[in-house]
């Protein structure tokens, strides 16, 4: 397993030369996650201390170099296609403008991946403008097989179900261009609230980790298809 996950961190390195697998780059040369900071009254900013611990997660975890900071992004901004993996969440509406939905677009087309992470309260707006962003697509749940669930860490039953809110099961939906992934959907899981320091939300160590060790699935399972 250790030999193919470095097969694979190889294979990613000449398919993103900008990013580094190793300790003591520059910050230039680092993997980091961009925050989608959206219109229409939704909490973008949410679960401040997430990224922060899902990226040191990720480095002291995998040989992928992450910054120590996750970096924020409006969806019309060229910088976007700096990044090639977006991540949005919070619990309230959720409004792109026109130029944003196009942005957006061609950034998912080219080759970047989103993460939407529902917050409990963002699933109605969130289909309803990623439905403006691809009027053909329609969201499909991720069985528990695919490789999404298995690529580093092994959840045999899919997302793990990190907060009750409305008692749900949690579900992975997503979005496909010509079979590849460009936005993988977390539903009543919100691995965000996992990812956030041990005082924020007292949960259980394993949840924390379950949590930690998903979103290091997303990031990997996207970087390295």
């Amino acid at each position: 397993m250790k030999q193919k996950i470095i097969a694979l961190l190889i294979v990613f390195g000449f398919l993103y030369p900008n990013f580094i697998f190793s300790q003591g780059q520059s910050r230039l040369n680092l993997f980091t996650i961009a925050r989608v900071k959206y219109g229409g009254g939704g909490d973008w900013y949410s679960d401040p201390s997430s990224l922060p611990n899902l990226l040191k997660f990720i480095r002291e975890n995998t040989n992928i170099g992450t910054d120590k900071k996750e970096v924020v992004v409006n969806p019309d901004d060229e910088n976007l296609f700096s990044h090639p993996y977006i991540y949005i969440t919070g619990h309230g509406n959720i409004r792109f403008t026109d130029s944003e939905i196009r942005n957006l677009r061609s950034y998912l087309l080219g080759g970047g991946f989103l993460h939407a992470d529902d917050n409990y309260g963002m699933d109605k707006s969130f289909r309803r403008e990623m439905k403006r962003v691809f009027p053909d697509k329609e969201f499909v749940e991720i069985p528990f097989s695919h490789r999404i669930y298995s690529c580093l860490f092994s959840f045999q039953n899919g997302l793990p179900k990190i907060h009750k809110h409305d008692g749900g099961p949690p579900r992975g939906y997503a979005l496909f261009n010509e079979g590849r992934m460009i936005c993988f959907y977390s539903f009543d899981t919100d691995l965000g609230d996992g990812w956030e320091d041990r005082e924020v939300h007292n949960d259980p160590e394993e949840k924390r980790v379950e949590a930690l060790k998903m979103g290091t699935n997303i990031v990997f399972w996207a970087l390295t298809h």
